[in-house]
């Protein structure tokens, strides 16, 4: 934030700095299956759709600059991730399926100089074994999970709070 004259009313000077703030640019990137949410699953990922919880979060945080990409595509979520390196401030990543399998997304987030939280909307401990390990988890800034659609929201909160304090 800009330094301004400490003689203005406090009132005067937030809402300069309000409209100085530029947000937090941040990409929101969704993996395969996530296009059927609102129909797939609903007693494990609820009723609403990868829409409306994009809608949401971009209403939740109304200063950031939220970009959404979706891909049932593993190569396509890796371009995705090197077209923005260095564009953004941080990833929002719910790599789905491949958050258990892909080792190349994995090479991409490790390559990246962008800040990414690991996001799933169910409790990956609790359910299938091969769920329990993740092959991002080790090179994302951290991990999100269980919390339904908040688990973006709470996603985006991390990236805000590791760009102000580090790691």
């Amino acid at each position: 934030f800009k330094t301004l004259n400490s003689s203005l009313p406090v009132h005067i000077r937030s809402y300069i700095l309000l409209l100085n703030y530029s947000g937090v640019k941040i990409l929101v990137i969704n993996g395969p299956n996530l296009n059927l949410l609102g129909s797939r699953e609903p007693s494990i990922y609820g009723s609403k759709s990868l829409s409306q919880i994009l809608d949401e979060l971009v209403e939740s945080f109304p200063l950031h600059n939220i970009q959404d990409f979706q891909s049932n595509v593993e190569g396509e979520l890796i371009d995705t991730i090197q077209a923005f390196d260095g564009k953004i401030d941080g990833i929002v990543l719910n790599a789905g399926g491949y958050s258990h399998t892909s080792v190349a997304i994995r090479d991409a987030i490790a390559d990246s100089k962008i800040p990414m939280v690991e996001v799933h909307m169910s409790n990956v401990a609790v359910r299938e074994e091969f769920r329990h390990q993740s092959m991002l988890a080790a090179v994302c800034i951290g991990t999100i999970a269980g919390f339904g659609s908040y688990s973006y929201d709470l996603g985006v909160l991390a990236i805000e709070n590791y760009l102000k304090e580090g790691p």
